[in-house]
This record gives C-alpha cells, sequence and structure tokens, in this order.
C-alpha cells in the first residue's frame, strides 16, 4: 500500500522504490507534484533531502507514469533511502542543491592544469561528501587520466583520500605492532594469494610483534574478489569491534573492508572509473594506498603484474609506477616493498570464488593437485612480509614461509581463522560449482603460448561469477604446455543456461588461448 502524503506542511512522503542505482543517491518525483512545478525542478537536477535531522544530496529523476508514485511522494532508490535511515510514509524536504565548493578546482582540471594540496582535498571532501553527480565524476577522472597527476598531485590526492573516511586503530591491541598487508594491483584472474599468505604469517605473528588485519575488496569488474573468495569459507561481513577480537587472538583476519568506511572516495570513484575501464597510475596508486592507511597498516607489500594482457604491460611502465607507489608510501609513512611480478597468464586454476576457494584449500592441504604457480607465488609473498619482521634476516622469508606451509601450520591458522569469523560449508575436494558447464576446446595441436587475461575474466563474469561463486572457468592447461586439436583447454561453469550461453558465445568468438610454436613461448616477466 502506498504510503499517505505526511500531514507536514510543504513536505513531501518518503517511498522506498526498490530500484539499485550503484553507489549514486537517485530520487524520483512526479511531474505533476506541485513542488516540481514551485520550485522548477527538471530531470537530472542536483537536490538535497532533509529528514529527520539527516541529510543527502541525490540526483532527480522525473516520473510520469502516476502507477509508480503517488503526487505527494518522493521516490528514494534503495542507495538513498539507505543512507537517508528513514521508514515508508515519513516526511521529507527536497530543495535545489548548493553547486560543490570545490567544482572551480574540477574545472581547473579539466582544463589541464596542476592542482594544489588544497584543491586535491577539496575536491575530495565533495566526492566522500556525494556532492558530485556522476557526470561531473567521470570528468574527474577522465582529466586526471587525460592530464596525467604529477607524483606530488598523487600525493596530495592519496592523503586526502585516506583522510576522508574512517581510519582503522590497531595500537590497542599491541602498541608496538608492525601491522603488514599485502596487495596485487589486480587484472590478474584467480592469485588467491593473500589467502594463503595470511594464515602464513599469522602462524609467525604468534611469537612476534606482528598483525595481519587483512581487508579486502568485492569484485567490482572481475571475476572474485579476496572478500568474494573468503566469503565460501567463512562470514566477511565484520563489524570493525568483531574484526578487533578476531585480530587480538588470531593475529589475524581475512574480512571485506566495505562495511569500515575507508577511503569513501575511493568508492565513489571506482564506481565511474572502472565501467570506463580507466585505471591511470596516479589513481591507481591513491586508491589502493588509501585504502592501507585508513586500514592501519604499517608496512605494505605490493604485488605489480606484468604481461601482455595485465594491467601493466611492460617494464618501463611497471619500474615508473613502482617508484610512484614508494615516492607516496615513504613520504606518508608506509613501509612499502613493491614487487615487479609475472603476469602472462591467471595464477592457479580457477576464475570464480568457489574455484579460487578450492585452489587455495588445495595448496593448504599440500594436495597434490594444488597449483604450484599459486603455492610459490604466495611462498615468495609471503616471505616478503615476513622480512619486515627485523628478526627475520633478509632472504630468509621463503624458507620461514615454505616451513610453517609444509608443517599444517598454516592450515591449522586457516581454520582458526574461518572458525572466528564464522565458517560456512564448503567442501574444497568437491566444491559446489555451477550445474551446467562447458569444454572449451584446443582448435590445433601445438603449445600454449598466449592466455589472455581479460578475456577469460570475462568469460568467468559472463558465466555469473562472483554473484553467483560456483560459476567461472576453471582452467586445464597453462602457458608451455602442448595440447593436441580437440583437447580440453578449460571448462566454463554457469549457474543458468542463459549465461552459460553467454559465456560459450564470447568463448567461441576467441577462447582466449593462443595456440602455436613453442619457440614463440613469451619469456617470464617480473621476479617470479
Amino acid at each position: 500500500m502506498k504510503p499517505e502524503a505526511p500531514d507536514v506542511a510543504g513536505a513531501l512522503a518518503a517511498r522506498r522504490v526498490g530500484i539499485d542505482t550503484y553507489r549514486e543517491n537517485v530520487v524520483f518525483l512526479r511531474r505533476d507534484c506541485p513542488l516540481v512545478r514551485a520550485e522548477g525542478f527538471v530531470a537530472l537536477s542536483k537536490v538535497e533531502v532533509r529528514a529527520a535531522g539527516r541529510s543527502i544530496l541525490a540526483v532527480l529523476n522525473v516520473v510520469d507514469d502516476p502507477r509508480l508514485l503517488g503526487e505527494c511522494e518522493l521516490g528514494l532508490s534503495e542507495q538513498a533511502f539507505a543512507l537517508l535511515g528513514i521508514g515508508e510514509g515519513e516526511p521529507v524536504r527536497v530543495t535545489h542543491a548548493e553547486p560543490p565548493p570545490s567544482l572551480a578546482a574540477l574545472k581547473r582540471k579539466i582544463a589541464g592544469h596542476r592542482l594544489s594540496r588544497d584543491e586535491l582535498a577539496a575536491i575530495v571532501r565533495d566526492i566522500a561528501g556525494r556532492r558530485y553527480s556522476k557526470i561531473e565524476l567521470a570528468a574527474f577522472v577522465v582529466a586526471t587520466n587525460q592530464f596525467e597527476l604529477d607524483r606530488d598531485e598523487v600525493l596530495h590526492l592519496t592523503a586526502a583520500m585516506a583522510a576522508a573516511g574512517r581510519r582503522l586503530d590497531w595500537r590497542a591491541l599491541d602498541p608496538a605492532a608492525l601491522v603488514v598487508d599485502k596487495h596485487c594491483i589486480g587484472g590478474i584472474p584467480g592469485n588467491r594469494t593473500s589467502m594463503i599468505v595470511v594464515p602464513i604469517v599469522a602462524v609467525h605473528a604468534q611469537r612476534c610483534g606482528m598483525l595481519m588485519p587483512k581487508t579486502s575488496s568485492r569484485a567490482i569488474t572481475s571475476p572474485a574478489g579476496t572478500a568474494d573468495t573468503m566469503a565460501c569459507l567463512a562470514a566477511v561481513e565484520l563489524p570493525f569491534e568483531r574484526m578487533q577480537a578476531i585480530v587480538r587472538e588470531q593475529r589475524a583476519c581475512l574480512a571485506w573492508g566495505g562495511r569500515a568506511q575507508l577511503s569513501p572516495a575511493d568508492d565513489v570513484l571506482i564506481s565511474v572509473s572502472r565501467p570506463l575501464s580507466l585505471d591511470s597510475p596516479g589513481q591507481m596508486v591513491a586508491s589502493i594506498l588509501s585504502k592501507k592507511i585508513a586500514a592501519g597498516s604499517s608496512h605494505l607489500v605490493l604485488d605489480i603484474p606484468l604481461g601482455p594482457t595485465a594491467k601493466v604491460r611492460d617494464m618501463a611502465s611497471a619500474q615508473r609506477l613502482k617508484k610512484l607507489f614508494e615516492y607516496v608510501a615513504q613520504r606518508l609513512g608506509l613501509a612499502l616493498d613493491a614487487v615487479i611480478t609475472d603476469g602472462r597468464q591467471p595464477i592457479g586454476r580457477g576464475i570464480g570464488p568457489a574455484l579460487e576457494a578450492r585452489d587455495v584449500m588445495q595448496v593448504l592441504h599440500g594436495d597434490a593437485a594444488a597449483p604450484q604457480d599459486l603455492r610459490e607465488k604466495a611462498l615468495r609473498l609471503a616471505g616478503r612480509v615476513l622480512e619486515f619482521d627485523p628478526a627475520v634476516r633478509g632472504g630468509d622469508g621463503v624458507k620461514l614461509a615454505t616451513e610453517i606451509l609444509d608443517s599444517g601450520r598454516a592450515l591449522a591458522k586457516m581454520r582458526a581463522i574461518v572458525d572466528a569469523q564464522g565458517a560456512r560449508a564448503f567442501d574444497w575436494r568437491a566444491p559446489p560449482l555451477g550445474r551446467l558447464s562447458h569444454v572449451v576446446e584446443a582448435p590445433a595441436d601445438g603449445t600454449v603460448i598466449g592466455i589472455d587475461c581479460e578475456r577469460l575474466a570475462r568469460i568467468a563474469r559472463l558465466a555469473g561469477a562472483p554473484q553467483t561463486p560456483g560459476a567461472g572457468v576453471d582452467l586445464l592447461r597453462k602457458l608451455g604446455e602442448a595440447v593436441v586439436r580437440g583437447e580440453p583447454l578449460y571448462r566454463i561453469h554457469a549457474g543458468s543456461a542463459a549465461e552459460l550461453q553467454f559465456a560459450r558465445e564470447v568463448a567461441e568468438r576467441a577462447s582466449g588461448f593462443t595456440i602455436g610454436d613453442a619457440d614463440n613461448l613469451p619469456a617470464p616477466a617480473g621476479e617470479f
């Protein structure tokens, strides 16, 4: 039943319209609403909505169908309704919103000018306060991509983004502890090393001053994020107080960072930059480092994959990006060890939450079928994290990480973390995969000389990952392996016939595998 108009002069009745507008506040008014005529509202106007002592900024959409809204109702999208925090039918007031105070600075960047610390801070405050429309956000993202930010602009942007939201403080648990983290810039399917690194480091941390409270993201345009994969094993949406309790006991956790409101301006910018496939070096550095600083990290190992279909595709660009990360991190007091790694192909065999969780558990169990590339990369990265401990000599970290993994202590620690967060039923030997599948076969005899990371990630998403945890791609062949015509290259898993068909059609146009002469196999890129 529709809510009645409120008995408050000049107010409208709030109505939740059940429309997901993804990180954008949108409200809806009837064209014949008296307020529309009185205030001169037009579609896509920026408005301020106030109710019960709270206010939000939103974009207005105008409705002509009287079946959708009452004449004196204000429809609110899911995002807007949640932020305003009111009930259906409660009185709300709507007025024109003032332009963002930083609009002049935005226009200067659009014109190609260098921005000051204060100008960037003002822009970030307005982005975090949701004062920018999607059009204005897109203008900022494109401008910073076209007129590349210099290193001091990146520094100021990072500092402003970290300061705009909540900042986690772990000193109450251990005032002298090193708060360590490991992060990858992304672009490589699989690559679920964090879920192996964290329990290895947590074992060592039980006897040294180290914490690893890993807050990770969910996938936006990829087939799985660390939080999506961990969610197959345990609860990941944890309030900070529960995270603290888990880290106090286990010295680590693997949780979703979305509830903590870390660098909220970054979340807003990502909602625009990812669909545009824009990932400029400056935005990337600011995005990653602001989140890590806000999460309370003091030491970070950063994985920069290099490969023909990775985010970074040549060594010169990789080195420039590494130096930019180091410059900003050093000036913001974050100890950083950035490593350029081999990004020629996916890491592990699974692409999608359940398949990646299977790979992780195979490595932790020491299973004979465990993907060795995932094991070796995780050990190398874990070793570098362990070497932040002054008691671990440089070069000894990998050996220590290997001992912890092979002894079964990392598996035991992972089980303890999973139990502490809230274990979920998951049989890694027979993971719950999509009920429908399709095998993609080799078109000719030869050697696998190329695997397109972007293509396989797209196929996995079309199959339903990560929304359907059991959907994705299971790789049956990797770079350098010989194949014969008709031999399986990978298997697509999907939860519905429509999703399987979408994925099959894309795979049939271009499988993502290149079969050729072994002499044309590209050389390994990066340190490992």
